[in-house]
C-alpha cells in the first residue's frame, strides 16, 4: 500500500459498534462525527434491532461467548476493511479485550481498555476492593450470605440491603429486603435469575459468589461520563444530577457543576487508568460521594453530556487520526435538563426475514 493509500485510510475510518442493542442515539453521533469521512458498519447477534434501520452497513454475529464469535468479527473487520472496533455492551467487553492484540495485529483498533480494567469494572466486588484499596467511598458489600448474616449480627450492616448480581447489569435480578428471611430468599432468587440471563457466562466464573448482598444508600444520585483519551490520560469528567431512572437506566437527568465530583471522576481516571468513557454512578450522601459502580463503556447517561454540547465520538475518531481535540468537544454546558422519549420503529423485514 503506497504512502498515500495509507493517509487516506487514516482518515477516511470505517467503524464498527457491536452489540449495538437499541442504541440508535450512538450509532447516529458517529455517522454525524465522520461527516462522510468514512462509514459507521454495526453489528449484533439478533437482527431484531431498530439500529439496522440505520445504515445497511450491519451484521448479524454469533453469541459473544460463542467460539466463533472472535474469528467471525476478525474476518468481517478484514474484508470490509474496519479500522476501529467499538462496543456498546458490558458483556463484549472482556472478550474483546482478551482479544485485543489479535485485532492489532491485522491493523484494527479496537477502543476497549485492559482485561484488568474491565474486571474491575465489570465484576462488582471487584469495584467494591479497589474502591476500598484507594480510598474511595463504596457501600459496604459482601460476597456470601453467610458474612452478609455476620455483618447484621455484628450490627456493621443494617436493613434493608440490596440483592443483586456480582456481575450484574440493567439492574437486572436486583431485589431490596428488609429482613433475614427476604434476604435469604432474594438471595435464592438472584441466583436462580443470573443462570436464566446472559448473566450466567461471566458469573460461571464463581457459582459459589457470583451474588452480592450490599448496603442500601440513601442520597443523591449522579452519574459520571469520566472521559480519558486513547492513551488513558485524563481529559474531563462531565456531571450530570439523575432525575429519573428505567431499567437500571438514567432517563432523566441535569447537567450541574461540582467540584467535588469532578475531582473524584479525575482521581478515578488517574487510578483505574481506563479508556474513552467510563460510566460513574455515584451517591453524594450528607456531602460524602459514595462510587456505587463503573462501566468502562458509553454507559446509558452519555446522551444527556451528548446534548449539552459534550462531543466524544468526534473526540474518539481525532484522536485515532492523531488530530488535535479541541477541549470544547469535551465539556458541557451546566443546567441542560433532558428525558429520554420512547418511539416506534418499524423494523427492516429484509434483516427479519433471515431470523424469524
Amino acid at each position: 500500500m503506497s504512502s498515500d493509500n495509507g493517509k487516506n485510510r487514516t482518515k477516511d475510518l470505517r467503524i464498527l459498534l457491536t452489540s449495538v442493542g437499541r442504541r440508535s442515539y450512538l450509532v447516529k453521533y458517529f455517522q454525524t462525527a465522520l461527516e462522510n469521512r468514512g462509514e459507521v458498519h454495526v453489528a449484533n447477534s439478533t437482527a431484531i434491532t431498530p439500529v439496522f434501520n440505520l445504515t445497511n452497513k450491519h451484521v448479524i454475529t454469533p453469541l459473544i461467548h460463542d467460539d466463533a464469535y472472535i474469528p467471525f468479527l476478525l474476518e468481517y473487520c478484514k474484508k470490509n476493511q474496519i479500522t476501529v472496533v467499538i462496543s456498546l455492551f458490558d458483556v463484549d467487553l472482556p472478550v474483546l479485550a482478551a482479544n485485543k492484540q489479535k485485532f492489532s495485529d491485522a491493523g484494527i483498533k479496537v477502543i476497549v481498555s485492559s482485561e484488568a480494567v474491565i474486571n474491575t469494572c465489570n465484576d462488582k466486588w471487584e469495584t467494591y476492593l479497589f474502591c476500598n484499596k484507594h480510598g474511595f467511598h463504596t457501600p459496604k458489600t459482601y460476597v456470601s450470605l453467610p458474612s452478609a448474616h455476620d455483618a447484621i449480627d455484628s450490627g456493621e450492616l443494617n436493613f434493608p440491603v440490596i440483592v443483586k448480581p456480582r456481575w450484574g447489569m440493567g439492574s437486572i435480578a436486583v431485589f431490596e429486603a428488609n429482613n433475614e428471611i427476604e434476604m435469604d430468599v432474594l438471595y435464592t432468587k438472584v441466583e436462580e435469575q443470573i443462570m436464566s440471563t446472559y448473566l450466567k457466562y461471566e458469573s460461571a466464573e464463581n457459582k459459589g459468589g457470583m451474588v452480592l448482598v450490599q448496603e442500601k444508600l440513601c442520597g443523591i444520585e449522579h452519574g459520571l461520563d469520566v472521559i480519558s483519551d486513547l492513551n488513558g490520560q485524563y481529559q474531563n469528567t462531565i456531571v450530570k444530577r439523575k432525575l429519573a431512572m428505567r431499567a437500571g437506566e438514567t432517563d432523566c437527568a441535569e447537567t450541574i457543576e461540582n467540584e467535588l465530583l469532578r475531582d473524584l471522576g479525575k482521581a478515578i481516571s488517574k487510578t483505574l487508568q481506563h479508556v474513552a468513557n467510563l460510566d460513574v454512578d455515584v451517591f453524594l450522601v450528607d456531602g460524602v460521594p459514595y462510587i456505587l459502580e463503573m462501566n468502562a463503556r458509553f454507559g446509558g447517561g452519555y446522551p444527556f453530556s451528548h446534548v449539552a454540547g459534550v462531543n466524544l465520538p468526534l473526540a474518539i475518531l481525532q484522536w485515532v487520526r492523531g488530530e488535535p481535540v479541541n477541549a470544547e468537544l469535551l465539556t458541557a454546558k451546566s443546567g441542560v435538563i433532558a428525558h429520554k422519549d420512547i418511539d416506534l420503529v418499524v423494523l427492516d423485514t429484509t434483516s427479519l426475514n433471515t431470523v424469524l
